[in-house]
């Protein structure tokens, strides 16, 4: 530095010129500079947030499915009003409270109405008339519903501490993403949130893929082709690849086409081809896969071009 130093004029020795003699340098040797990674340290915390997220989101389904399953077999209408509700605060919130079909026809209209507006104020009555017309379809009390109530009740408070339990890790996850510097690049992307872009940097931060295609095949989500001589000859979906950044890259495909246009035209193409949703997610996340690259490769934002997406194949 001290040899390059003399090649500039002046004879001070400070700090300020130092830093210009180096970074000049520099500038003028791009063969010379390294990219600047995140420590592997921050990744891997936010690589077992990450996994400790998805244990969360595997058990809380399978409570739910559990809770389902035991509505079923003693309110078969009862369950049809709140079983796709499941992951709403104030169905779980209910049913703690009045785990049987007995108990919701104690506590009356009034009762169970008070109970969900705290939580639901906008669907509580609603929701309030459709539990109560699904109660007056069944009559008989079907064996076993006395032992369902310790365990439904049970199940309910399992659902609200594994929800609050992943509210808590979903905020962890957002102080290391929102740390790392390609978050706001990743996040301006249509149909990657939080979760998505945490996934992103966990699958794709630090590996070297060489073009767009390389990243596409190593999240399964680019057609192999099949050919042996000219008899046979085509291309089939992958069954291989990373499961996790193929899983996420098809989920936020998937979000994208109810608020993108760009991606919402691209999709009705592809089905307007014959393509069934799957397969057009699937293209739709290939294409994307390949915006995603140029914004990692370049550190810039998305920009919806919906001309070029309009007339490209």
């Amino acid at each position: 530095m001290r040899r390059v130093a003399d090649l500039h004029p002046g004879q001070a020795k400070t700090d300020a010129r130092d830093a210009y003699i180096i970074a000049e340098t520099a500038r003028t040797m791009p063969h010379t500079l390294r990219g600047i990674t995140v420590a592997e340290e921050q990744i891997a915390e936010l690589s077992m947030l990450c996994g400790f997220d998805d244990d969360l989101a595997a058990q809380l389904t399978q409570v739910r499915n559990r809770l389902r399953g035991l509505l079923t077999q003693i309110h078969p209408a009862l369950e049809r009003v709140l079983g796709p509700r499941l992951a709403h605060p104030a169905v779980v919130d209910l049913l703690g409270r009045y785990p049987t079909p007995a108990g919701l026809k104690r506590a009356g209209r009034g009762h169970v109405r008070a109970r969900l507006k705290k939580l639901a104020p906008r669907m509580a009555a609603r929701l309030t008339d459709e539990i109560f017309r699904a109660l007056a379809e069944q009559t008989t009390i079907v064996t076993g519903t006395h032992a369902a109530e310790h365990i439904i009740g049970r199940l309910a408070a399992q659902l609200q501490q594994l929800t609050q339990q992943r509210s808590d890790v979903e905020a962890e996850i957002l102080l290391v993403v929102d740390a790392h510097p390609l978050t706001e690049v990743l996040t301006s992307m249509p149909g990657v949130g939080v979760r998505t872009a945490a996934r992103i940097l966990t699958e794709v931060v630090g590996k070297d893929f060489k073009s767009a295609a390389h990243l596409a095949s190593y999240a399964g989500i680019a057609p192999v082709t099949r050919q042996s001589g000219t008899s046979i000859r085509g291309e089939s979906p992958s069954r291989r690849g990373n499961k996790v950044l193929k899983r996420v890259l098809f989920l936020s495909a998937f979000a994208s086409i109810k608020g993108d246009p760009v991606s919402r035209a691209y999709y009705d193409r592809k089905r307007a081809e014959g393509k069934r949703h799957n397969q057009a997610i699937i293209a739709l996340a290939r294409r994307r896969s390949d915006v995603l690259f140029a914004m990692l490769r370049d550190g810039t934002f998305y920009e919806s071009r919906p001309t070029q997406l309009a007339t490209a194949a």
